[in-house]
This record gives C-alpha cells, structure tokens and sequence, in this order.
C-alpha cells in the first residue's frame, strides 16, 4: 500500500511544506499581510449594526385625530405591511399630524429598505387626502451616531455667542470636506438675528395694534418669521427677522403709523436691537472644565459622524488636525474650544489595549511551554501565533468586518484555543524524538508522522469547538449583531491555528530542533 495514501490532512500539509523553498516566504507574507491588516482596517469603539427603519411624517392641518386615524394612518398601515422585510409599525394619529413609524427586520440592508420605503409612499400617495404631502425620515445609525464633538466656547464675556455660531458653521464647512465625514450638527446654536421688542404701553398710547406693526414690517422684509407672543415686563417680543435689513436703523425708521398729524416710527414704540434668537429656548455649557476655570459656560457644540465602513480613527485625527491649524485664529478672537467626544481615540485606545493583553498573554504562554517542554518547542509555538492572528484578521477584512473591542476579544478569547493545535503538534514531534526507533529516522520523518499521528482527532476537536461558536449566529436581535465578530472571528481564528500548526510546526521544528533536544 502506497505510505502517502495513509498520510490524512494534517500529513500531507507537513509532507508539503517541511521543506518546501518558500514556505518561510509564505510565513513572512503573513506577517506582513496581518501587519498592514492591522492598519487599514476600519478601527471602531463597537462592532456596527445594521439598523434599518424610518418615520413617515404626514402634516394635515386643521384636521382632528380621528379621522387623521381614518384616512391616513390606517390606509397607510394596510401598505406598508406589503413592504418586504418591514417587520413592525407603529401608527400615531394627532390633531394635525400623523406619524407611522416603520421597523425593518435587523439585518436587513438600509439603502435597500430605505429605497423600499421610499417607493411604497410614492407609489400610495393617491390613498391620501388631497393636498397631503407626506414626509420620510429614513434611520441612519451610522450618521445619527457621533464620533466625534467640539465645543466652542467664549474665553470672555465680550464675546458674543452668534460670533461663535458664525465661527462653527466656518468650521462645520471645512470639517465636511473631510473624507468619510458623514454629517455635521450644530448644537447649542445661537443664530444672530434683528430682535423687535414692542412696548405695550407706548403701543397703546399710540392707539396701534400689533397687526399694524406687523404689517409695516412686513412690508420691508424678505422674509417674517414666526410671531412669538411672550410677553413680560409690560414688553412684546413680536418678532426676529433675519433678511432684507443691514442694521437696525434700517428697522427703527420703518413708518407704522400717522398719529395726530405726527409720524410714528418703530422706534417710537419699540426696541430694535442685533443679538441673538432670544426666542429660542436651547442652550449648551461647558461646566467645571480646567479651561473654563469651573465656571458654567455657554457653548455651541459640532458633532461629527462618519460614512458606514470608515476608520473613525482617521477621521478624527484629521478633524483634529484642522483644529489645531485653527487654533491661533481662534485665540485672536477669544473663541476656545474642547473636544468633548473622541470615538477615533476610543476605539484605537481599545485597539492597542487589547494587542497588548493579545502580547501578554503570548508571552506568559511562552514562559509555561519553557517549563513543559523546552526553549526551542516554546519559541516554535510563539512564532505560529502572529500568523494565526494575521490570517484571522485578514480574513476579517477580507469579509468586512472592522477591528472593535469585541472582535479583538473574541480573537482574546480563543488565544488559549489558538497554540492548542500547535502545543499538540509540537508535542507530540517531541515525544516521537524519544521513541526507541528515532536514531534511525530523520528529523524531516519524524516531524511528519508525528503531525500525521494527530491529525484527525485534532480536526475533529478543532471542528467541535468551532461549531460551538458558529451557534451565536443562531442569536437574534441587537445582542446577536453585536456579538457577531465572536462567531466570525473565533472559528476562523481556530481553522488558521491549524493550518498554521500543520504547515509550520514540522517546518520549524525541522529547522531548529535536534534529536538532543
């Protein structure tokens, strides 16, 4: 019987590569290739998940919530259920407004879903009143989710808070140019606007109304903005506007009225003023903060999110680079600012945090195998294991994961899975260095058939374990994606152990060890 058809996998790949001239070339390419893995793939705090959905806003106003109910959101309802891969909506009638919420299955792919959702409200927009015009809002986690957030700041009270609104939007522009940057938001904003406060007594000393005062303004301006009735200490703030004035001279000499022969000018009943959107409620500060000396602080924050897929690392050292370029400009107009969020330094702080436990734990495996079985078995276990976590990463990237804190735990995880293969291996070369019949074989045969002799029960077990992981595939919902990496990268990090075990254990131990070992 032919000896190499007894040989099973683990045989053949011993027999193939123990001498071949470029398995060290093969074992250096891996290296290399995990290496440069290791730098371009997409770093993230978390693993992404794919998240698909939207809200489909339908305004009718003047109209009750019981018939909204009716003729809006219940035939819309009875539609959208046709969509393939919806899983849920929810259906909200209000006076004035209806709202459906839509929840796909997780998983599904968004630009299609949202593509499907899109279609499905055209396609139905005849089942709607006449004159309803229905607006959709897709979900998009990976823009609605910062990862990163700079706060602008005044260093002094001489600076006025539009000033720095007009600074962010500046910055808002540049930061979007930035590859992969996905969207920009403003929070905290303070728009500058003409302010019009009316006295209420003066008004009425002038026998005017606020229709007349509105209707004069009105006549100057581009655009009015909304009326804002707050009133208080006998002062109306009737309205802000933003276009068709330069200053507010330009507002205060508007002609309201003739009263007893005399014009009436605005300024005669109000109070003109350029400052920020008073009527506007929302605010951020900045407490306790070393470079705010803990005093509260008003600030306008720009949060950034990245495209799906990008390298948030990247991206913020490249938003950071700009602020730093910027920083002597905005010291010579008193603006500070703080990075309040930095997902880039997150994930690549996880990053290096786990590598480094990864090389620990390499290192205490290498200290006990020193005791077990010797210098030369331990360090030809310690050099498999970058070529097993070069190949488990690739493949990784080849499949589109990113490097995350969870796929590097899984690849932690199953570190002590990862030499189990070539512990055995080497092992078991060095008992057959032992055996009575070693003197007369040489160290090529006896690396062979010891690779060969544990070749199927060490497929068998590898096979076993993998199976276990391959079952949180088997998880549903936001856990199951989150903990996808796991079942991904632990079975392949297994199958590379032994392939790395097969090929390169008998190569190295061949080239290094002796029968006097």
């Amino acid at each position: 019987m032919n000896k190499d058809y007894k040989k099973n996998l683990a045989g053949k790949l011993a027999k193939g590569f123990i001498e071949h001239p470029l398995t060290f070339v093969i074992g250096l390419v891996i290296i290399v290739m995990g290496y440069i893995t290791l730098q371009i793939s997409p770093r993230e705090a978390n693993p992404q998940i794919v998240v698909a959905g939207g809200a489909v806003i339908v305004p009718y106003p003047g109209v009750k919530a019981a018939k909204i109910q009716k003729t809006i959101v219940e035939p819309l309802m009875r539609r959208l259920r046709e969509v393939e891969g919806v899983e849920d909506i929810y259906g909200i009638a209000q006076d004035n407004v209806a709202i459906l919420n839509v929840k796909f299955f997780l998983g599904e792919e968004r630009d299609k879903a949202d593509f499907r959702l899109y279609n499905a409200v055209i396609r139905n927009l005849d089942s709607l009143p006449e004159g309803v015009v229905p607006i959709v809002k897709t979900l998009d986690i990976d823009t609605d989710v910062a990862i990163a957030s700079i706060a602008l700041y005044p260093k002094d009270t001489s600076v006025p808070m539009t000033q720095i609104y007009q600074k962010a939007t500046e910055l808002q522009t540049k930061i979007n140019r930035i590859e992969n940057v996905g969207l920009t938001r403003l929070i905290g904003d303070k728009k500058p606007q003409y302010n019009i406060e009316v006295d209420l007594q003066r008004l009425s000393g002038y026998h005017l109304s606020l229709g007349q005062i509105v209707k004069a303004v009105k006549s100057l301006s581009v655009k009015t903005p909304d009326i804002n009735g707050e009133t208080g200490d006998d002062r109306l703030l009737l309205f802000g506007m933003e276009k068709g004035i330069e200053s507010t001279g330009d507002i205060e000499n508007i002609i309201v009225a003739n009263y007893g022969g005399s014009v009436v000018y605005l300024k005669d009943v109000a109070t003109v003023s350029r400052a920020e959107a008073v009527e506007d409620k929302k605010s951020a500060a900045i407490f306790g903060h070393e470079r705010t000396d803990g005093k509260v602080v008003p600030q306008t924050t720009i949060t950034v999110s990245k495209k799906r897929g990008a390298n948030a690392v990247t991206i913020n050292r490249e938003i950071f680079k700009l602020m730093d370029s910027l920083e002597e400009e905005l010291d010579k107009e008193n603006i500070g600012y703080i990075v309040t969020k930095d997902d880039g330094y997150t994930a690549d702080h996880s990053v290096n945090e786990l590598v480094d436990h990864i090389l620990i734990s390499i290192l205490i495996i290498f200290i006990l195998l020193i005791y077990a079985l010797g210098y030369k078995e331990a360090a030809i276990v310690t050099l498999t294991v970058p070529m097993i976590i070069s190949l488990t990463l690739f493949s990784g990237y080849v499949l589109g994961q990113s490097i995350n804190k969870v796929s590097l735990f899984a690849i932690l995880l199953s570190l002590g899975l990862l030499v189990d293969s070539a512990i055995i291996v080497i092992e078991n070369i060095h008992r057959h260095f032992h055996d009575h019949d070693a003197k007369r074989k040489t160290i090529r045969q006896i690396a062979i058939e010891a690779t060969n002799e544990i070749g199927n029960p060490t497929n068998l077990a590898t096979v076993a374990i993998a199976m276990t992981f391959l079952t949180m595939f088997m998880v549903e919902g936001t856990v199951g994606q989150y903990i996808r990496p796991i079942a991904i990268y632990a079975p392949i990090a297994m199958f590379a152990s032994l392939f790395v075990a097969y090929v390169f254990t008998p190569y190295l131990a061949n080239k290094f060890m002796t029968k006097d070992d």
